[in-house]
């Protein structure tokens, strides 16, 4: 079974995107529409990696991060931030809060893969 990677955002489109790249790369995929249910999912079962959005409702990306690191630790899963916000301290709060890395967008194929590279999951 390949590793698999919890996608969070709240467009429809965006996870299906994103789901099409990481599975062409082996990946399964386990979406989520905001923060609350990524919670939920990570506490069902761990996935091996988190692609992130940061705005949503009930629960935006942030808030899930903090969580996430305060319940399961600083390290695991890696988490990979996806925003649109490319100012430095928007990028800067994600890194903070425990990300490992982030991605703009929108982003294609090889940005994505790269950054998945970069993190040591490819």
């Amino acid at each position: 079974m390949g590793r698999t990677c919890l996608v969070v955002d709240d467009s429809r489109v965006v996870r299906k995107v994103a789901r099409r790249i990481l599975e062409t790369h082996g990946f399964q995929v386990i979406e989520a529409g905001d923060g609350q249910q990524a919670l939920d999912a990570c506490r069902e079962s761990m996935p091996d990696c988190v692609l992130l959005d940061w705005n949503m409702p009930v629960m935006d990306g942030i808030t899930f991060l903090r969580c996430l690191r305060e319940e399961f630790g600083p390290d695991e899963p890696p988490v990979l931030f996806c925003t649109t916000e490319n100012d430095m301290t928007h990028i800067a709060r994600a890194i903070e809060s425990g990300a490992q890395e982030y991605i703009m967008k929108p982003f294609d194929e090889e940005i994505l893969i790269g950054k998945f590279g970069q993190v040591g999951l490819l």
